[in-house]
């Protein structure tokens, strides 16, 4: 065992390339960690937080990672240890996703992050991007203020790549009030579709009910049916099922190639009144009032915002 007044070695530089993979919450090296894990863990914040503990003050660390622990519940506690022992001093994003690792089958979104072990915060933090992992010579550059990219208790890391997403994010900065603070909530999908295949119907049968998927939102509108596989289900298992009512329908997942990273439908019960009942699947996020139905026009205002 090691003893009380045992220090490990610390280091002037820390240079990583973390094996990416989910962990059970009871893994050991979850367990032995418990102030950065929470949820799902994954080995490469695992091992990202141990290359900032490793490191002496001020020493740097430069790591490729995926971009997932920026945002999310899962990988709130690691922001909360990571950003406050060290800094951002550089994000490097890639472009396109299956260039980074050309010779291998990888999509995974990755990032190169310059990190220093320090309690001061700076005041900018240089963004820059390019195609791929050999495209290096073609960067494009963004220097913006570290509050800017780094916000709030949650410590998100905004992504920002060229002056008008940084007015976008300016903007929203603006409001003042969350979803909760005005009356609603933003809800994932309740149905699992691979785990719950034996109620899953192509056709409308009788006692069927429609389950939405982020294929019936488009341009803004929620269609359906739209000839899909799987699009009812026959339950009678409360969790499945939501009452058929107003709500803004929102894709949980989309590709930074896509034209709109966020992209939402509107749902309007009217157009289903011979359903008391609808399910959404868990692909798709909705919003929906704390206490009372949405109005149809405060339907349309969210999306209108987002």
């Amino acid at each position: 065992m090691l003893g009380e007044n045992f220090q490990p070695k610390k280091y002037d530089f820390v240079i990583g390339n973390p094996p990416y993979m989910k962990i059970p919450k009871d893994a050991p090296e979850a367990i032995a960690m418990p102030e950065v894990c929470y949820g799902a863990p994954n080995l490469y914040f695992i091992f990202a937080a141990m290359g900032l503990f490793n490191l002496d003050t001020d020493g740097e660390m430069v790591y490729i990672i995926p971009r997932s622990w920026t945002s999310g519940a899962y990988f709130k506690r690691f922001r909360q240890y990571f950003l406050t022992e060290g800094k951002l001093e550089h994000i490097h994003l890639f472009v396109s996703r299956n260039k980074v690792f050309d010779k291998e089958d990888v999509l995974q979104e990755t990032i190169i992050i310059k990190v220093k072990k320090t309690n001061e915060t700076p005041e900018k933090v240089t963004i820059t991007s390019s195609q791929s992992n050999n495209d290096f010579d073609n960067l494009t550059s963004l220097t913006v203020p570290y509050s800017l990219v780094v916000s709030g208790d949650d410590y998100y890391v905004y992504l920002v790549t060229d002056e008008k997403e940084v007015s976008v994010l300016e903007r929203l900065r603006r409001f003042d009030k969350t979803l909760p603070d005005i009356g609603l909530k933003m809800k994932t999908g309740l149905t699992v579709d691979f785990r719950n295949r034996d109620i899953l119907r192509d056709d409308a049968e009788e006692g069927a009910i429609p389950l939405f998927y982020s294929q019936h939102i488009k341009q803004g509108e929620v269609q359906f049916p739209i000839q899909k596989e799987h699009e009812y289900v026959v339950t009678d298992q409360k969790g499945l099922m939501q009452d058929n009512r107003n709500y803004l329908f929102v894709k949980r997942f989309t590709a930074k190639e896509e034209r709109r990273r966020l992209q939402c439908g509107v749902y309007l019960s009217k157009k289903y009144p011979q359903y008391t009942k609808i399910s959404t699947q868990n692909k798709i996020n909705f919003v929906d009032g704390l206490i009372t139905e949405m109005s149809e026009c405060l339907v349309y205002g969210i999306i209108c915002n987002f």
